[in-house]
């Protein structure tokens, strides 16, 4: 009796009309389905293979310099990223800690199978959320509004011939579409090892009028941690005290940490890889798309760096279960044969075996200046894009976009106004604003050196920035808002207690003698005190009784009491960024109209006038940052609009 009240409401619930479609399982796919159904969208998620959500196909971690502050931010934001890599985490480092805050940045090794597995369950256990497994061959479009012309998405058609009608559709469909594999001359069609490619999506969307472009990644073999001699390599352990991603504050650090293993190249293994170069698809021609500047192949060291006789190789584990290993520093699409019996004259792996080899792959993208900074694309209403579809590389970036394409497609069809992040706001409000600005001619990974205002962007204040924009949008649930507000009241308690309250020297004596800082002779603020380099506020609780009571509660955490000192340390950084930020967000509220006629500007330079037409930059602040655009354009612009 249960099972047939089970099977008739299934009947009744898959519909073919859904108010999202998600094309793709991938990481931008699982936060963009999750965020639309959260939001109260009626989402399907079509997916080639249900077995591998969010699949790591590259190395098994998470994070790392600026990705660590995007996968914070996501948390923040209310998605899931975060969430799923703490608990899945085997082991936790804080990267920069030698630098400055604005330099720190979280990374986790994950178990690979349980971060999939994991996100199969958030999937199945999201109200609103549908899954239907099968490939995507065509969306489907009507005509558009009078007024602009442009088509509108009614839906998609799929391999098994269903079509499913939607209001809105994401395409986050990675490195699938045409994907083609390379490992020496042998090449098959393939998204990634063990899956099919993708086909139809490009050549109609090229129909419709979208350029498109070819890129180029790549992955190492995978090692048999049986077979490699852990004596010979060097360990790298996790932090002693672990953090994690997540400001949800039930999920505890990782306690169990498994350590990764440092190797390295010789001339001899160089010389062997060599050998190779001639049946390498990279140098003979045989691919044709754009590779990853900061993720090169083992073959492009040796061209790029030939003056280098060793480089360093990173043996990450893939998971608490298995002798599975990634060998992070040797991509590459060289024969296999080749790969073997170079790896077996490194050090450590003179007798290894592989489980497979590395390969290239070569996929569709289509570049990201067709977009607007909501992700949806600016021919198709309706139609969004993210991920690796946009030209970014990375876990991390793809999950951002996903997020945002997910919110602003929910937002689109409840008619409420988008959802977009400043660059003083976010590292995500720099991603997108770069890619629908800037574009990328070759793979985009994001990097702290990309933000103007890095200062304001630390990881630790991820939440401090963005949860009451995700609160806002609907997407932070009562308990992280309740944590967030907590966290708020007693950073600011802290603060207030740290300007207010003055040592004497007694009180302080023998802890500046500690950590060599000169005395003090007469009262002095805590605040002033703390403003010493060599003076921490985790130092002054033994020393000030006050100050060791007021934090005696539980709710006062490690990280609220770094984060009282960092806005204390840097608080004049922090206000002069601040003013920049404000300063230039100004050009930022002089909108211009979507259908302004650049070249009637004969002031303009002719290669501005090419840009703002093709680019068509929403306000000036946009404008001001497309490559070639120079300083007396935008002086132009401002005149023209009265400012």
């Amino acid at each position: 009796m249960f099972q047939k009240a089970a099977v008739q409401a299934a009947e009744k619930d898959m519909k073919p009309e859904y108010d999202i479609i998600v094309v793709g399982g991938g990481h931008a796919g699982c936060e963009a389905a999750v965020a639309a159904a959260r939001l109260g969208s009626r989402t399907l998620m079509v997916t080639m293979d249900m077995t591998k959500f969010a699949n790591m196909s590259c190395n098994p971690a998470v994070g790392g310099v600026a990705k660590g502050q995007i996968v914070r931010e996501i948390d923040a934001l209310g998605g899931q990223m975060g969430v799923i890599t703490d608990r899945t985490t085997i082991q936790f480092r804080m990267l920069n800690r030698s630098k400055g805050p604005a330099m720190w940045s979280p990374r986790a090794q994950c178990d690979k199978a349980r971060f999939s597995e994991l996100w199969r369950e958030t999937l199945e256990n999201t109200d609103n959320l549908y899954i239907w497994q099968d490939a995507v061959t065509e969306i489907v479009t009507a005509a558009g509004d009078e007024d602009n012309g442009l088509h509108k998405i009614t839906g998609i058609r799929t391999a098994l011939g269903v079509e499913f009608s939607a209001q809105a559709v994401i395409l986050t469909v990675g490195t699938f579409l045409n994907g083609l594999m390379h490992v020496g001359r042998a090449n098959t069609e393939g998204g990634r090892a063990g899956d099919s490619a993708s086909y139809g999506l490009t050549e109609q969307l090229r129909g419709f009028g979208f350029e498109s472009g070819r890129m180029k990644t790549g992955t190492p073999a995978r090692i048999d941690g049986r077979t490699v001699d852990f004596c010979a390599l060097e360990p790298q352990y996790g932090d002693t005290n672990p953090s994690k991603f997540s400001f949800f504050t039930d999920i505890e650090p990782v306690t169990k940490q498994i350590p990764c293993y440092l190797a390295y190249t010789s001339s001899e293994v160089h010389d062997f890889l060599r050998t190779g170069f001639d049946d390498s698809p990279l140098f003979n021609g045989t691919i044709h798309g754009i590779g990853p500047r900061y993720c090169p192949s083992i073959e492009d060291k040796l061209q790029t760096f030939a003056d280098k006789d060793a480089h360093q190789l990173f043996l990450e584990p893939e998971g608490a279960t298995t002798h599975e290993y990634y060998l992070n520093g040797f991509s590459s699409s060289l024969p296999w044969q080749v790969q073997l019996e170079a790896l077996r004259k490194v050090r450590g792996f003179e007798h290894v075996h592989i489980f497979r080899p590395g390969y290239a792959i070569e996929y569709d993208y289509f570049p990201p200046t067709q977009l607007f900074h909501t992700l949806e694309t600016k021919l198709i209403g309706g139609l969004y894009f993210a991920g690796q579809i946009n030209g970014t590389t990375g876990y991390e970036e793809a999950a951002a976009q996903g997020l945002i394409a997910g919110i602003n497609a929910h937002l689109r069809l409840v008619e409420r106004e988008p959802f977009v992040l400043r660059r003083d706001e976010a590292y995500i409000g720099v991603l997108i604003d770069d890619l629908v600005t800037k574009g990328v001619d070759e793979p985009y990974r994001m990097f702290t050196s990309r933000a103007e205002f890095r200062i304001l962007l630390r990881q630790d204040n991820a939440d401090l920035r963005l949860t009451p924009r995700g609160r806002d949008i609907g997407l932070v649930s009562d308990c992280r808002h309740e944590i967030y507000t907590q966290k708020k009241s007693l950073l600011e308690s802290l603060i207030r207690f740290i300007r207010e309250y003055s040592v004497s020297p007694n009180e302080i004596s023998s802890y500046l003698k500690s950590v060599d800082s000169a005395q003090i002779t007469q009262k002095r603020k805590l605040y002033e005190l703390l403003l010493r380099n060599e003076v921490s506020l985790l130092g002054l609780i033994d020393a000030i009784s006050p100050l060791r009571e007021l934090i005696s509660s539980d709710a006062y955490t490690s990280e609220i009491i770094e984060e009282a000192e960092l806005q204390i340390k840097y608080k004049g950084y922090i206000e002069r960024e601040k003013h920049i930020a404000e300063k230039l967000t100004r050009l930022e509220n002089i909108r211009i109209a979507s259908d302004f006629d650049y070249n009637s500007l004969t002031s303009l330079t002719i290669e501005a006038r090419q840009k703002f037409s093709r680019i068509r930059p929403s306000t000036i602040g946009q404008a001001s940052r497309i490559p070639g655009v120079s300083p007396a354009d935008i002086n132009v612009l401002l005149i023209y609009f009265g400012r």
